[in-house]
C-alpha cells in the first residue's frame, strides 16, 4: 500500500486562540503562521479583558503589526459592560464575536458571567447582527452541587439548550468540548450551533494531566470514552465540529511549577507545531483524509468565510522521526514551550510548494 508522503491544505484557520499581550504577544503571534495558519480566531481574556470595541480595534492593530500577514478575528469579553448599542457598534467595526467565561473557572476569568438571562438583550442583539456567542462550557466547581473539573462541562450543557431555545438564529460556538455528553449535545441542536476541538483533547485523558503540569488545561481533559467521542466526531467530518486550538501560552516558570498557595498555569501551547500536530494525531486514528475539513472548510464555512480555489494552500509533507524541540522559544518570562515537546510528531510543513501525491 502506498504511503501518503505530502497533504496540501486549503487556508487552515484557528478559531480560538490566545495571543497574550505585551512582549508575550511579541513573541506567540507570530507563531500562528509558524504552525501552518492564516487565520486566527482571537480570545479577549486579557488583564484587562477585552470588553469594548475601542479595545478590540486597537488590538487588532496591535497583532497586526506584528504579523500582517494573518487574518485577525477579534471578540469581546461578555460582561456587565456589554450593550446591545455596543454590540451594534462592535458589529460595524468587523468584531466577529463575543465570548463568555463563566467566572474563575479559566485563566483570566475573574469578571466572568454568573448568569445568562441578564443578557438576553445583549444576544437579541447579536442575533440580529450576525456576531457569534462563543461559550467556554463549564459551570463552576461547588461542593453544594457535587460539580468539579470533571463534570463541569455536562453541567454546563443544560444552559446551551436553553440559549439555543432562546435565540434560534444566533450562532453559538460550544468552546473547546472535552466529553461524549457536549458532543452529543451539539448534534443534536440545530445548524446555528457549532463546537470547535483542540488538538491536545484528541490525545490526552485524564491520566495524562494528573501529575503533570504541562498537559495540565481547562477544561481538563476527561476520560478514554470522551476521547474517543471526539475523535469519532471528527473522523465522521461533521461540518459543525471543527479546529479551535485554546493554545494557551504561559511562561514556562508558571507553567512548570506550582506552590502551596498557588497552582500551575492552565493551558497547553500548541500554536507552532498546530497544523503538523492536528495532521500526526488524525493520522493515528485513521482521519487523515477529514484534515481539511477539520482545521479550514468547516470553521470557515460557520464564520461565514469559506474557502475559494484563489487561497493559498499550506502543503504537509512526511518527517520520520523529527521530534519537538523541548527547548522551546523565547527567555526568561517570555520563554514557552510547545506541547508535545520532546516526542516524535510524523509530518512537517513544506518550505516549497511540493507536488502532492
Amino acid at each position: 500500500m502506498d504511503v501518503q508522503r505530502t497533504i496540501s491544505v486549503a487556508s487552515p484557520a484557528d478559531f480560538h486562540v490566545h495571543l497574550r499581550q505585551g512582549e508575550l504577544a511579541e513573541l506567540v503571534t507570530k507563531h500562528v503562521r509558524q504552525g501552518g495558519f492564516s487565520l486566527a480566531y482571537v480570545m479577549p481574556n486579557l488583564k484587562p479583558p477585552v470588553t469594548n470595541t475601542e479595545q478590540a480595534v486597537l488590538y487588532r492593530a496591535q497583532l497586526q503589526a506584528i504579523d500582517p500577514a494573518v487574518e485577525y478575528l477579534m471578540t469581546l469579553y461578555l460582561s456587565p459592560e456589554l450593550t446591545p448599542d455596543e454590540i451594534r457598534k462592535a458589529a460595524r467595526a468587523g468584531i466577529v464575536g463575543v465570548k463568555s467565561y463563566p467566572r474563575g473557572v479559566t485563566t483570566n476569568s475573574e469578571g466572568g458571567i454568573e448568569s445568562y438571562e441578564a443578557y438576553y438583550p445583549v444576544f437579541a442583539a447579536m442575533e440580529e447582527v450576525g456576531m457569534v456567542l462563543n461559550l467556554h462550557g463549564e459551570v463552576p466547581s461547588s461542593a453544594a452541587t457535587n460539580t468539579c473539573v470533571l463534570n463541569a462541562e455536562p453541567a454546563f450543557l443544560p444552559h446551551l439548550r436553553s440559549l439555543h431555545a432562546a435565540f434560534p438564529r444566533l450562532r453559538i460556538v460550544l468552546e473547546h468540548a472535552t466529553t461524549r455528553a457536549a458532543v452529543e449535545c451539539v448534534k443534536s441542536l440545530g445548524d446555528t450551533v457549532a463546537c470547535t476541538i483542540t488538538a491536545h483533547h484528541l490525545a490526552l485523558t485524564v491520566d495524562d494531566w494528573a501529575g503533570q503540569a504541562w498537559h495540565f488545561c481547562k477544561p481538563v481533559a476527561k476520560y478514554p470514552d470522551d476521547r474517543a467521542a471526539l475523535r469519532a466526531v471528527v473522523k465522521e467530518g461533521h461540518p459543525r465540529f471543527f479546529l479551535g486550538s485554546d493554545s494557551a501560552p504561559h511562561p514556562a516558570e508558571t507553567k512548570a511549577t506550582a506552590a502551596p498557595t498557588q497552582p500551575c498555569a492552565a493551558g497547553v501551547y500548541t500554536s507552532p507545531i498546530l497544523l503538523p500536530l492536528v495532521a500526526h494525531l488524525l493520522e493515528s486514528f485513521d482521519a487523515l483524509d477529514k484534515l481539511e475539513g477539520f482545521v479550514s472548510a468547516h470553521g470557515r464555512a460557520f464564520y461565514g468565510r469559506p474557502v475559494s480555489e484563489s487561497d493559498e494552500r499550506v502543503v504537509l509533507r512526511r518527517a520520520p522521526r523529527r521530534v519537538v524541540g523541548i527547548e522551546g522559544y523565547g527567555a526568561g518570562p517570555t520563554h514557552v514551550v510547545p506541547f508535545w515537546a520532546g516526542k516524535e510528531i510524523g509530518w512537517e510543513i513544506a518550505e516549497e510548494k511540493e507536488e502532492v501525491v
